[in-house]
């Protein structure tokens, strides 16, 4: 794997479990990091363990703006819209990316404001239930997926319009990061992500969220049978409730979709062991099959959403910019493949 070094320093917005631990892993590659923190005794633990962070926004981001940083915004969905309007106006030139869950949602109020050419957006398929800068980690997005977008990159090319050599920049340094941090670069359009992200996150949650009030109301005795097989299945409903909500409700169209499919299996199991001769099978083969194939294409990461080997997935060594690159995105994309700058 590839570490060529970012071009520009990063200043991270929010610093929880995921803006938390890539604060740790980039700063333990030695590259240049500071950020914000709303919490002030978040930040006064960081700073204590030698973080350069800081609880006042306005101050990081006039810091970034004047060091030319790259921002990571790793707010919750509900405070984007906040944040960019400070980025408007206090790092007016500084390129964005996101860590946030789903992202249309995003890449509409990074529309609203005329920021297409300053974003590149980006989603790390790795966390744990826990939350704040306490439950960030070292290494957390080692061998984990992380979608980087390129929509804006698409629409000038649809249009046949070359993409700004501003933006190729922040997309290679975007996905110099996620290397650096030794994750895998995957590039997808905004819907197909948010359609994906539907399917292997958002809907766990929920399901992990009904599981655990099923097995609670068998009382005590269920309780106290609950055993690895339960306890791996709602792992994830130990979340923060505002977390859960705010990236299952703004994906709400696509998770619906994957929630009719959900039901429907559900319903088909449900009738089938109603039946005089209980029989389900076919679900359980081919949930066993698809489970297979998943293992075979994924690594057995802890902790991470949709982990996966370094040798897993297909790689495209990129030259941004480069003849047909966008056509390249979209190749890896349809393969699910990774991608590293060169």
């Amino acid at each position: 794997m590839s570490f060529q070094n970012l071009t520009r320093p990063i200043c991270i917005v929010g610093l929880g479990l995921i803006g938390g631990s890539l604060m740790r892993d980039l700063a333990a590659a030695n590259q240049p990091v500071f950020g914000y923190n709303r919490s002030t005794s978040g930040t006064r633990t960081a700073v204590k363990e030698g973080f350069d962070v800081s609880d006042n926004l306005d101050a990081t981001l006039e810091r970034a703006e004047q060091e030319k940083a790259i921002l990571v915004l790793a707010v919750p969905m509900h405070a984007i819209g906040e944040v960019l309007d400070r980025v408007v106006e206090l790092a007016p030139s500084c390129g964005i990316t996101d860590v946030v869950s789903v992202k249309s949602p995003v890449y509409e109020e990074i529309r609203a404001r005329g920021l297409e050419s300053r974003y590149v957006g980006g989603h790390p398929m790795a966390g744990t239930e826990r939350s704040g800068w306490k439950a960030s980690q070292p290494g957390l997005f080692t061998r984990a997926a992380w979608v980087v977008t390129y929509d804006y990159a698409a629409e000038l090319a649809e249009r046949g319009e070359h993409t700004p050599n501003e933006w190729i920049d922040l997309f290679s340094n975007v996905v110099r990061m996620i290397v650096r941090v030794q994750a895998e670069a995957v590039p997808a359009r905004v819907s197909n992500h948010d359609a994906a992200v539907a399917r292997v996150s958002h809907l766990p949650h929920i399901v992990a969220e009904a599981l655990s009030i099923v097995g609670d109301d068998g009382g005590v005795l269920a309780q106290s049978l609950a055993a690895g097989s339960f306890k791996d299945a709602t792992r994830v409903a130990a979340t923060e409730p505002s977390l859960v909500r705010a990236m299952c409700e703004s994906n709400a169209p696509a998770l619906v979709d994957a929630l009719d499919q959900f039901i429907d299996k559900l319903a088909q199991a449900r009738d089938s062991l109603a039946a005089e001769q209980p029989d389900i099978r076919g679900l359980v083969e081919a949930g066993h099959r698809t489970r297979t194939r998943l293992e075979a294409r994924s690594g057995a990461r802890q902790d991470s959403v949709s982990p996966v080997k370094i040798s897993s997935r297909p790689v495209l060594r990129l030259h941004p910019g480069g003849p047909r690159w966008v056509q390249q995105l979209a190749q890896t994309e349809d393969l699910g493949g990774r991608i590293e700058i060169f």
